[in-house]
């Protein structure tokens, strides 16, 4: 999730930018945008691509096929969602938005993106399970560029020792035998991140959803079992009780050090996987009675904000018809570590690198974290999450207190 906001601490994002949302009473446009009619802006949250750059390159070529200049900004993504919602309310919104998927919900509700039903976007190649981050009150509200989600990988070497067979973990019970075979040859089980903030949810997620829980009922007893299988590990010495300060950034460096047989992470590590003094491998998070978990997706959305001249809305989406097409997604998703939302493209990528196949699986099987509707409810819900998280694993309330209390402060917000 190359720059998505939960790698930062998006849930304390999304509930800064509802605030701003809520003074949100009318979002039009510049009527001129820096340099004219013939200059359209775009904001991304990728500034480590600076002028020159395969990805400014394609947005120049882009904007040359649509008879345009593009003026291009990028922006941390922290940074990005506060200033899409405050140019909202200025009335200075860009042509075309590339925003992290959980902020979509927080933009469309406080009116500052137009439909795909306005605007004629096509989104009919893209998986439906990706477009659901995209979605509210059943309006679509842009097309997604690529996605990313959570694996774990594992240590070839140190699961040989160990006498572990990986083709043998296909659930939750299976998992748990692999790491007590691990502990029992004297090295360490998994290790992941739980800590509390966004990057604890969304890893919890794939156990949460794996579980068969749904967002809506935090204390339901499939939602205890995940949990509870959790604070099992961190009890019986599987897991590591840094899980609970862990970022995924320090989960994975755990890993790296070679003494853990797991850990759960996301794509964009695959770069940082290259340069590990040990044979690894991927496999899909299981699901409780077998199967892949559900897990969440990050990646972003391409959107165009609501104009005062919804004349420049033809330009626009010819911008991101062309930055979405499948042979720009390609080389796009191949520089952002990003899954392709679209299958054809997702062939193309295990075609190059078969290895990916596990990542395609994982991400064709995964949630919007707003999805089913959740919208901005989502950061109140997460936030509860995390914190039943940590009260369960460090051992001041039970799996089933700390969720309880978690889905009762989530309903009462």
């Amino acid at each position: 999730m190359t720059t998505s906001a939960w790698r930062r601490g998006m849930a304390g994002v999304a509930l800064t930018a509802l605030t701003v949302a809520a003074t949100v009473t009318g979002c039009a446009a510049n009527d001129e945008p820096e340099g004219g009619g013939g200059a359209y802006t775009l904001w991304d949250p990728y500034p480590q691509f600076a002028g020159g750059s395969d990805w400014e390159k394609l947005l120049q070529s882009c904007g040359g096929s649509a008879g345009v200049t593009v003026r291009r900004t990028g922006y941390d993504t922290t940074d990005l969602t506060n200033k899409a919602l405050l140019a909202a309310q200025q009335g200075n919104s860009p042509d075309v938005l590339i925003i992290d998927n959980p902020v979509i919900s927080t933009l469309a509700q406080a009116g500052a993106l137009t439909s795909t039903d306005e605007t004629k976007l096509d989104t009919s190649a893209s998986a439906p399970n990706l477009l659901g981050a995209g979605q509210l009150d059943g309006r679509t509200y842009g097309v997604p560029i690529g996605a990313n989600t959570l694996a774990l990988w594992y240590n070839k070497d140190l699961l040989g020792k160990a006498g572990v067979d990986v083709a043998s973990i296909k659930d939750w019970p299976s998992l748990t035998a692999a790491l007590a075979k691990v502990k029992g040859a004297g090295k360490k089980g998994i290790t992941f991140s739980a800590i509390g903030t966004e990057e604890g949810s969304f890893q919890f997620l794939p156990w949460f959803w794996g579980s068969g829980a749904q967002l809506t009922a935090l204390d339901s007893p499939q939602a205890v079992s995940a949990l509870t299988l959790w604070k099992d590990w961190l009890a019986r010495g599987y897991a590591p009780n840094s899980v609970i300060n862990n970022t995924q950034t320090t989960s994975w460096q755990e890993f790296a050090g070679g003494d853990y047989a797991f850990t759960e992470n996301g794509t964009w590590q695959r770069a940082n996987a290259e340069k590990l003094d040990f044979a690894y491998g991927i496999i899909p998070v299981p699901a409780s009675a077998g199967g892949t978990a559900p897990a969440p997706t990050g990646g972003e959305f391409v959107s165009i904000p609501v104009q005062r001249d919804t004349g420049r809305y033809d330009v626009s989406r010819k911008l991101v018809a062309c930055l979405t097409n499948p042979d720009n997604l390609l080389t796009t998703d191949t520089t952002l570590s990003y899954v392709a939302p679209v299958a054809a493209v997702q062939q193309k990528q295990i075609a190059a690198d078969p290895g990916f196949t596990v990542w395609v699986d994982a991400v064709n099987a995964a949630k919007g974290r707003t999805g089913d509707n959740l919208g901005t409810k989502y950061p109140k819900i997460s936030e509860q999450l995390w914190t039943a998280v940590q009260g369960a694993l460090s051992g001041s309330k039970s799996p089933q207190a700390a969720l309880t209390a978690a889905q009762d402060a989530a309903a009462a917000k």
